[in-house]
């Protein structure tokens, strides 16, 4: 099987992956193929369709928070 070397990582993202390796009971190597894998295989979180995410967000605040003061009108040349 082949192998991948990778050098030059931060400091902070080799203590975040060794942390998130450690949450998931793997090695940092098996984590590090786990990222690797979902993100190029797709096999990872798909992300949530606009209107969904729309749907999820929750309904406070009124209209009128949101209302946008006219827009002074200028011409552009093209």
């Amino acid at each position: 099987m082949p192998q991948l070397i990778v050098r030059q990582i931060e400091e902070n993202v080799v203590r975040k992956l060794k942390e998130q390796a450690g949450r998931h009971g793997v090695s940092m190597e098996e984590e590090h193929r786990r990222i690797l894998r979902d993100a190029l295989t797709g096999n990872g979180k798909t992300r949530p369709s606009f209107k969904d995410a729309l749907l999820a967000m929750p309904d406070v605040g009124h209209d009128s928070d949101f209302r946008r003061e006219p827009q002074i009108r200028r011409g552009i040349k093209l």
